[in-house]
Order: structure tokens, then sequence, then C-alpha cells
């Protein structure tokens, strides 16, 4: 349907719903129009009375809106615009029926000709006197009500009995929607229940909502019936995973009551299309007059009714963020989809202002290093005072490594060795707890954040920048207070001692990884411009690092060679390029010394009885596991038992290592990643399967994550002799906060990213470009760029090359031909046909396929021709 300017068109806009309260019978517009083109029609010479329907041509309508025009009329009845004759003909008011009636909104019927004067016989009325008469709205209202109170009830009994499961709500444009259950057994997962779309209730896609299952035809009956329906009528079908069906209880937890979208205006009234595919219908805003919101602006917006599959959402807008396609734009759309704070609250800053002046008085010589002004600075002549349970460590050799870009550096390291030969590795990790004491301002906001957002044109720091940027951010030739851990290793690299220590250090130099590379690579080019000192002891810190990096792999640790790709920016943010991150033996350094620094800090809480936050990665789940065994037999690769597999690392970095090199190591690796877990944080006793660590946790990086600021505090009670208690419930609750906002900062800045793309792609539509396969559902290929890491979608039924079929078992699209089959890691040439910023999607067409899979697949039987 078109709207009511076109040559065919409907009263309201296609998207809506007649039963939604911005069309309000009570409403002029946008009636007003259709009421007045009734009333000149039934006015106009030579008007034959007819039925409502009857309307829909002259008014340039569809059969879709005769319900609605039939209610119009019936309004301007009541209102004694119009009136209804015999046979419910529409008559002007007070006009007399060409079959002898009289027509009106009066008490008289209309009467039969030759019975004027007489008695006649009339039916009561079936309406009470005085009872006023209900309206659609008043009809649609209580309906809702009924519902309302309904599913109330229906609530009240299951969570009375606990007849009901929770789990995450994610919603697809059809209408309908799944729930992933929370706190599933992960040896045995269940697949995803099935909402129907009239069953969902105003659940949003990331909500944790109440479900409850339903008996009935299971989904795989409806499933199959479906489909068999579908390819009757020649059409493809796809298909769920089989779960059980279910309904919605409740909304337990909105994910977030405020999106971003797209203004526009359309039959005078203001609606917003929310970028993404969220909702599948606009939002109502009202009247386009009472914002300063303009046609085509983005806007922030804050729900009032959440849409169901009775009623579309209306909302309210909040901030108008700009023009599209302003500079900067996309990075401030981020920032209010995901909530992400870019200001600190005054009293944040305060009480971090009061560190810094505390600080400066402590080490006067230091304070140009925060930046104070002279009030702050203490006297210059006035002795260092190092407090009593701090070691000053200040002459000790010590240097940081950290990417060129970096400005927060909260690791550094030392390494010495003993007089019997054993090696004394200094894991010195910047004090962060001195600052950020327990329930004050600071803490509470770091808190909340959980964790910095690393945007690719911005930093969102967990704590203010006077902190992480300079008091806390061990720069070189600037005493700071740090943590300390002491490792001694013997010349094996066998663990023998952990001595943590409360210091105050001064790093000797700041490397970044590329330079220490380039020394490795070179030892003799740097001479002459790095001491003696410093280049011996790099150099024993990379003989140390490959010792404890091979022993990891013997106790079974997972290596996941996985480059990264980052998009280069030009000063506007706009994309310019990309590049490989490279990845050095110098960041395999650190690497290795954090993670044994981690190791060392876990096992020494561990040993004191002391729960504290892990990071815990479980082991992958028995049902991945055979997918993945299924998927390594399609590519001829092994055949392995998956249970062994899960039970002994060594067989997975024995098929990684068996692929690394050939075409195939891509798909392995992405198809391996696909089985594994996620890790997060939680106080259970549980392991680090992919580092094959029994008890790990997060100390290093507190500038930047709240779990290793926790850590801190408990290793500073128990210097101070302290045992420390921490109770299990708050410590999971914290758990679950901390690694619901690692997932916001990653999806902050995977999203961010893939905008920017979406910007440069759509400025080069038809650009022709090499990629590799990323993902396979039965809709069509996941494909991301090399050169340029965007990944867009290779739609199904773009490949007509062939006939297909979806095996998700081994994550395969195989075609009838002889070995036509697409796997995950197969490289591809593709043509960009669609960029969206707004849908957030990018459609490619595929061209050829660059590396033929290996493995030989039977063919597949074409589909039988229908006997007719």
């Amino acid at each position: 349907m078109l709207g009511i300017h076109g040559d065919k068109g409907s009263i309201v806009p296609s998207h809506s719903r007649f039963s939604t309260p911005f069309f309000d019978m009570n409403t002029e517009q946008p009636l007003e129009q259709i009421r007045r083109r009734i009333l000149e029609i039934v006015a106009s010479p030579g008007y034959r009375p007819k039925k409502p329907k009857m309307f829909l041509q002259e008014l340039g309508l569809t059969e879709e809106d005769r319900s609605i025009i039939r209610r119009i009329i019936k309004r301007m009845v009541k209102e004694g615009l119009l009136a209804f004759g015999k046979s419910h003909l529409v008559h002007p008011p007070g006009q007399k029926s060409r079959d002898g009636g009289v027509s009106g909104d009066d008490d008289a019927a209309a009467v039969p000709k030759g019975y004027a004067g007489k008695a006649v016989k009339t039916k009561p009325s079936r309406e009470k006197p005085g009872k006023k008469r209900k309206t659609f709205d008043d009809v649609s209202r209580e309906k809702d009500e009924r519902k309302a109170k309904r599913d109330a009830e229906r609530w009240q009994d299951r969570e009375s009995t606990g007849q009901y499961l929770v789990g995450t709500f994610r919603r697809k444009p059809s209408g309908i929607g799944f729930v992933r259950l929370k706190n599933a057994d992960p040896e045995n997962p269940v697949p995803d229940i099935y909402v129907a779309a009239h069953f969902t209730q105003d659940a949003a896609s990331g909500d944790t909502v109440a479900v409850e299952l339903l008996a009935g035809r299971t989904i795989r009956e409806e499933w199959e019936r479906n489909r068999r329906q579908r390819l009757k009528a020649g059409k493809t079908f796809q298909g769920p995973e089989f779960g059980e069906r279910g309904r919605v209880l409740k909304v337990l937890k909105r994910a977030t009551d405020r999106f971003v979208g797209t203004f526009y205006e359309e039959e005078e009234w203001g609606f917003v299309r929310v970028d993404g595919d969220r909702f599948a219908n606009p939002l109502v805003v009202g009247d386009p007059g009472a914002t300063a919101a303009q046609p085509g602006d983005k806007v922030v917006v804050e729900m009032l009714v959440f849409p169901d599959a009775h009623r579309n959402g209306e909302a309210v807008i909040v901030e108008v963020l700009g023009r599209h396609g302003a500079a900067g734009l996309d990075t401030l759309l981020i920032l209010r989809e995901f909530d992400l704070p870019d200001q600190f609250t005054e009293e944040t800053l305060a009480e971090a202002r009061r560190q810094v002046h505390d600080f400066f008085r402590l080490f006067p010589d230091d304070a140009a290093a925060g930046g104070a002004n002279e009030a702050e600075k203490g006297d210059p002549e006035e002795p260092i005072r190092i407090p009593d349970d701090r070691v000053d460590i200040t002459e000790e050799l010590i240097i940081t490594i950290d990417p060129a870009d970096a400005k927060d550096f909260d690791d550094a390291i030392s390494l010495v060795k003993t007089e019997e030969g054993n090696w004394r590795l200094g894991v010195h990790i910047a004090d962060v707890a001195y600052f950020v004491g327990e329930g004050g301002a600071i803490d509470r906001e770091a808190k909340d954040r959980g964790t910095s957002v690393y945007l690719p044109d911005r930093v969102i720091p967990m704590l203010p920048e006077v902190l992480c940027n300079a008091l806390a951010s061990l720069q070189p030739g600037k005493r700071r207070l740090a943590k300390s851990v002491y490792i001694e290793f013997t010349p094996e690299g066998i663990r023998t001692d952990v001595a943590i220590q409360k210091t105050l250090i001064r790093s000797t130099r700041r490397f970044n990884y590329t330079e220490v590379q380039e020394f490795f690579d070179k030892p003799g080019a740097f001479s002459r411009t790095w001491s003696k000192p410093i280049r011996e002891m790099l150099l024993r810190m990379r003989e140390l690092a490959m010792l404890l990096r091979r022993r990891r792999f013997e106790h079974g640790a997972i290596e996941m060679n996985m480059p990264e790709v980052k998009i280069d920016l030009d000063e506007d943010g706009q994309v310019v390029g990309a590049h490989e991150y490279p990845y050095y033996d110098s960041n395999r350094l650190i690497e290795e010394f954090m993670l044994a620094a981690n190791e060392a800090v876990a096992d020494f809480l561990f040993r004191r009885n002391i729960l504290f936050l892990r990071r815990v990665h479980r082991f992958p789940a028995l049902k991945k596991m055979k997918a993945f065994a299924d998927f390594l037999r399609s590519l001829e690769i092994d055949d392995l038992d998956p249970e062994k597999m899960i039970a002994d690392r060594h067989l997975l970095q024995s098929v990684l290592d068996k692929v690394k090199g050939k075409p195939e190591e891509k798909a392995v690796h992405f198809a391996l990643l696909r089985s594994m877990q996620r890790a997060e944080y939680s106080p259970n006793g549980e392991g680090h399967y992919a580092l094959a660590s029994d008890c790990y946790t997060h100390f290093t990086s507190p500038i930047r994550r709240y779990p290793d600021l926790t850590i801190h505090r408990l290793i500073e009670l128990v210097l101070q002799g302290r045992d420390p208690k921490p109770p299990r419930g708050p410590l999971v609750t914290l758990g679950e906060h901390c690694s619901d906002r690692e997932r916001r900062a990653e999806s902050a800045e995977n999203e961010l990213t893939k905008l920017k793309l979406i910007d440069y792609l759509s400025k080069r539509i038809g650009v022709k470009m090499e990629g590799f396969v990323t993902g396979i559902e039965s809709f069509g290929l996941f494909v991301q760029g090399i050169e340029i890491p965007a990944e867009g979608l290779v739609r199904l039924e773009t490949l007509c090359d062939d006939y297909y079929r979806f095996d998700r078992s081994t994550h395969t699209l195989s075609g009838a031909r002889v070995g036509n089959v697409f796997r995950l890691g197969d490289r591809v040439r593709i043509e960009v046909v669609r960029a969206d910023a707004d849908s957030r999607q990018i459609d490619f067409r595929l061209l050829e396929r660059i590396s033929k899979p290996r493995g030989t697949s039977t063919p597949r039987k074409p589909p039988p021709a229908r006997r007719r």
C-alpha cells in the first residue's frame, strides 16, 4: 500500500496498524482528507446511495482498507455528517431515500412506502437508554486490558510454582523470537526455545525473559510441515535448529530502553526507524512539530511502549545527534546505542583531583607528570617520604614494552639471574587500588564501566585520564606506586617461589613492540644507542619467555593463530585503508610474563583459601566438539573422537599444527573457535581450558579492567596481615556484570568498525576484492575481505550455478555437482553490491572461488522432478 497522495494508497502508512494509539478515531488528522472526500462524493449531483465498501475505488484505496473505511463512515454517521438507510446504504443526513425511507441520525426509522401514518411495529433498540456506545478504541483498549490481566495471572501462577525458565530473548525481523536459556548445562546444551510472534509479548532483543514451554506440535513437526508447503510452492525454506516451543511470560530485565535511528515524517506524523534489525516496523514519535529533529536526522529515542505482535512501538525523541553522514556521527551513534559514558561525573573528577594533590605532596619532583598547578605542587626541597609499607626499588633496571600509540602503561618488567642460576622475573603493576578507594566516587563509576572501551577512533577509559594516563601510568623516569610480583624459575622454567610486595618504582625506559623486535632481529645494530645492561636483559627476557611458552604448550595450552586486521583512519575518522596487526616475539614476551604473573597471583590467593574472581574458560560442549570432528572428517584432515579431543588438548593442537600454512588453515581455526565457549569472570573453582591452567585470574591491568582492581585489593589485605573473606553471592553478581561489560565493549568496537567500513564501501559499489568465508548459514555465505576487513553476506538466492543444501554440522553449503562445496575459510573473489548504514548490512556478489576446498564430497543428487 502506498501513501494517500499516491494513485493507490492507504489511509495510514503501510507499517502502521489501525489499533495503534497514533490512529485515534477522535483525531482529525490524518483522516480529515478522507472524511472531506467522502462528504464531497455524497454531496455531489447524481450521487446514488451505496455501501461503504463502494467508496474504495473513488478514494483510490485498496481492499485492505475496507474495514477502516467502514469504521470511518460509522463515526461520521454518529456525528450526523452521514446517515445509513436500508441495506446499510450511505445517504446524506436527513435525505429521503429512493425507496421511500428516511435517512438520518434521529429516532425516526425508515418507513416503507404506503405505511405513512399507520401504526408500524418496529424492533426495539438493543442499546440501553443513556448507555454510551463503544467506539473501536474502547473495544481495543478493553481487549488489551483483558490480555494484560491474563498475562499477569499466568505469570503469578508460574512464578509461585517456579514453572518457568529464564533466558535471553532475541527477535527476528519477521516477529518470531528465540530464547537462549541461562545457566544451561554446557555439556548438554539445548537448542534455543522458539517463540511464535503472538507469544513474544513486548520483549526486545537482548531482554532477559521468563518463558514457559508449550505442549502440542513440536517445532520439528511444524518445520517439516512448512518446508513441504514452501517447496510445493517452489520456494526455498530456512529452518531453525529444532527446539521446544515456548511463550514469554514476563520481561524480567530490559537490555535497554534507548535506541538510535533515523527520523522521518509521513502523513503528518513523526516516525523513527531504529538502526539494524531490532524492530521490523518504525516507532511512532508523534507530532513532528514537537521536536527539533528534521527528516533524515539521527536521533536517540526512549521507549514508551515496546512493540508486540498486536501493536507498533511508541517512543519519544530525547536527543538529536545530527545529520546523516556528519563527521563523528558514527562514533556518537555507538556511544548512545551501547550507553557508553563519554564523561565522568563532577564528583568523580573532584576525587581524582584530590588524589593528584595528595600524590604530588608525597613526590613533589614528579608534579609535572600530572599537569598539576602551582598550588598542587609540593615543596621540591622537601625530602621524599617513602611510606613504611613500601619497598624502594627505583634503582632497579625496569622497562615497559607497549604498542607505539599506548598512553597508559600499567605493567613493567625486570629480570635478573640469581646466584643459584635461577631466573627472577619481576612483573610490576600500577597500584591503582592506592588511588581508588572501595566505595568512593571513582570506584563506583569504575565498577559501573567495568572496563575501558577501545574504539577505532577513541578510548573511553575506566578511570579518569589524570589517573590512567598519569598517576597510575608507569611513565619512564617518574616515581610510581606499584605492586610487584617476583617469580623465581629454575633454568628449566619451573616456578619455585612467588613474592608480592608494595613497591615504589621508576621505569628506566619505554619501548614499543616494533623496536624491540627490530633489536631481536639485529641485536648488533643497537650497540651504540642502547646500553649494554638493557640489551643483555632483553635477550635474557626473550630466552625465558620462549622457555615458558614451550612449557605451556607442552602442558596442553592451545595456540589460536587468528591474525587481527586493524582499519586505518584519517584525521576525520574516515577509513583510508587497513593493515594486519603484526604479532612479534616482543608481543609474545609480554604475553608470557603477564600470563605467568596472573597464574602466580591466582595460586597465591588460592593457597590462602581466599575467594576471588577468576578468569574462567570452561571445557567445550560435547555437542559442538562432535560438530568440529565432523567438520575435520569432511576436510579429510583427521578422524578424531570428540570426547578425546576435549580431554586431551594436545590432539586439538596437533590438528592446528597439521593445517598450518595450508589453504584450510583459516577454516579449521574458525571452526574450532566456534566450538569454544566464551571466557568470563566467576568465583567458581574452574580453570582456563585454552591456557591449560587450573587456577587463573586477571591481575595485570587494573587501569582498564575492574576485576584486576578487586584482585589488587585482596592482595593489599593479605599484605596487611588480614584474612579477607568476600561473600560468594556478590562476587558471582560482580563477575556477571564485568563479563557483560566486556561483551558490551567488544560489541561497541565491532559495531563502530562495521559502520566505518560500511561508509567506506558505500562509496565504492562495484569494487571487486578477495575475501574468505567466515560463516555459513542456510541463507548464504558470510565473507570478510582480506585487504579491507569488511564482512558481508553472499545471499543464497544469488548462487545460481547449482542447487545448494546447508549442512549445519559441517558448516558447509553443498551443491548437487561433484566437489561444489563452500566451507569456512574458503578463499573467494567478491563484488560489493550494497552497503547500507541504517540496516548495517553489506551485500556481496560471488564472482569466483579462488581456493578449491580440500577433500572430495559425495555428489548430491539433484532434486527429483515432480510428477504431474
